[in-house]
């Protein structure tokens, strides 16, 4: 390069690139983009937090399946946990005041952003009722929560009845009567759907001594609330066999008869 400047176009762009200017900020220019930037922050947190804008407009409920829960309950167990901005909302607190309700198993609870509160619920499912002192019927889960109380019981769900022996009552103070009723509703809730859709009745004479009565006239000894899923099974073999009379008391020498 004969006049001091390089031959390289390249060479010669890069050199001028590092002799220009740099823009560089004063401790002042940093200092107004800061307080920029944390006003930006505060205006938008006090939009989401605290201002109106973003507050709950409604309550949408899924799950609610028949009219026993629906979702006028579900918003009223809400309540005032479920108003102001929609961030605010404690989600967790929510779902115990929505599981808190009977009927309710469980409750997931999450922001439809950006007015709506979304809860989704799973409903308990009777698998008996039983039957009170009073003639009333209390509905239990397969995981034995009981959770509502009705004058019927509903269609298609066996009722438990305490028909004790004297032997089962000369034992009370052993075997108590809720310990019966447990075993009955494990019963229950361990019938294959085969069995349970005609299973009428679950009746309790002593803790080793529970009968199923089936639609048609059909019963089934099925003695203690053990072996509940061998005993199961053994019964929808049996009951391919013509009988009105099923024992599997003993599931390794299952009997049928009548």
């Amino acid at each position: 390069m004969a006049d001091g400047r390089p031959a390289d176009p390249l060479e010669a762009e890069l050199e001028d690139e590092e002799s220009a200017p740099r823009l560089r900020l004063s401790r002042r220019g940093v200092v107004v983009l800061s307080v920029l930037g944390a006003a930006v922050l505060g205006g938008l947190a006090w939009l989401v937090f605290l201002s109106s804008v973003l507050d709950v407009r409604s309550v949408a409920v899924q799950g609610t399946t028949d009219d026993r829960l629906t979702a006028a309950q579900v918003r009223d167990a809400i309540g005032g946990l479920g108003d102001g901005p929609l961030a605010r909302v404690d989600l967790e607190d929510v779902r115990r005041r929505v599981e808190a309700i009977p009927r309710v198993s469980k409750a997931e609870v999450w922001r439809g952003w950006p007015h709506t509160l979304q809860v989704q619920v799973v409903q308990r499912k009777a698998v008996a009722a039983v039957k009170g002192e009073d003639g009333r019927f209390t509905q239990v889960d397969a995981s034995g929560v009981s959770f509502a109380t009705e004058a019927a019981p509903p269609a298609g769900v066996p009722v438990v009845e305490l028909r004790l022996s004297q032997q089962a009552n000369d034992v009370d103070g052993v075997i108590s009567r809720s310990q019966l009723v447990q075993g009955a509703v494990a019963v229950a809730a361990g019938l294959p759907p085969e069995v349970a859709k005609r299973a009428g009745a679950v009746l309790v004479h002593s803790y080793d001594d529970i009968q199923l009565q089936l639609s048609g006239g059909a019963t089934v000894r099925w003695g203690s609330p053990e072996q509940i899923d061998r005993k199961a099974r053994v019964l929808v073999a049996l009951m391919n066999q013509k009988g009105t009379n099923f024992d599997v008391t003993a599931p390794e020498a299952p009997a049928v008869s009548g």
